[in-house]
């Protein structure tokens, strides 16, 4: 996609930005006219200028779950960078300075995954800081060590608590499915070893004796289960009919 020209007068905001426009693509910048503490306000985003986007583009800046915004000023040359001097808080929609405040003269930039769930256009990372982080695709797509010093929107700490929740519920249910999996092989080789057997109200008589499913941390549904799958033939009740009359026979 081609970078975006300019619609809107220009400068846009000339008390707080100077616009260094280069030839070639995607390396035009800007410098910040003012110097500004921790956290000190460097613009409003307001509407107008700025409008809702259909979808989300390389020149948009996503400010809710599925909510995109226009720029439509020189603050679209705002670039990304891992240690950025700028913070697009989205909530408050505000442009801010970052944790370090910004001089005079220095390049005004923003950390694009702060706000990107995920980027329509990804990109390699030029910033030569020491903690850059390489390919940019948005926050989606980055570990928890790579965001885990970024200053993050409201709506992309959501959507990671929801991805590492999913991610967690997948990792316990493969924990558990293998856990089954190592019970049935036990119970079955505890059954084998002892001649076989059928189960008879969640027991399995071996020798005389019997094999509780509960003494060894076997319950509920995974009990069924298990006492299922090593069950060999119909028992003496099913035979008899006692179960009533067409008792399915394993």
């Amino acid at each position: 996609m081609a970078p975006i020209k300019p619609h809107w007068a220009q400068p846009s905001h000339p008390d707080v930005q100077e616009v260094i426009v280069n030839e070639a693509e995607f390396t035009s910048k800007s410098l910040s006219k003012v110097a500004l503490p921790p956290w000190g306000l460097f613009a409003k985003l307001q509407f107008p200028p700025c409008t809702e986007a259909a979808e989300p583009t390389y020149a948009t800046v996503q400010y809710g779950r599925d909510k995109h915004l226009n720029l439509n000023s020189d603050l679209l040359y705002i670039n990304h960078s891992c240690e950025p001097s700028l913070y697009f808080d989205m909530t408050a929609m505000a442009i801010t300075a970052g944790p370090n405040g910004v001089q005079v003269g220095e390049e005004l930039t923003f950390f694009y995954p702060s706000t990107e769930w995920y980027m329509a256009q990804p990109f390699d990372c030029l910033c030569g800081k020491e903690t850059c982080r390489g390919r940019i695709s948005g926050a989606r797509d980055m570990t928890s060590e790579q965001l885990g010093n970024a200053h993050l929107n409201v709506h992309i700490r959501q959507l990671l608590a929801e991805k590492y929740l999913a991610e967690s519920l997948q990792e316990a249910t493969a924990r558990a499915e293998k856990a089954a999996a190592a019970a049935c092989r036990v119970l079955k080789a505890l059954v084998d070893a002892n001649g076989g057997g059928k189960h008879v109200n969640g027991s399995l008589p071996t020798n005389g004796s019997s094999i509780d499913f509960a003494y060894l941390g076997v319950t509920g549904a995974l009990a069924g289960a298990v006492a299922g799958s090593l069950r060999r033939g119909p028992t003496s009740r099913e035979l008899s009919g006692e179960m009533g009359g067409d008792t399915s026979v394993f």
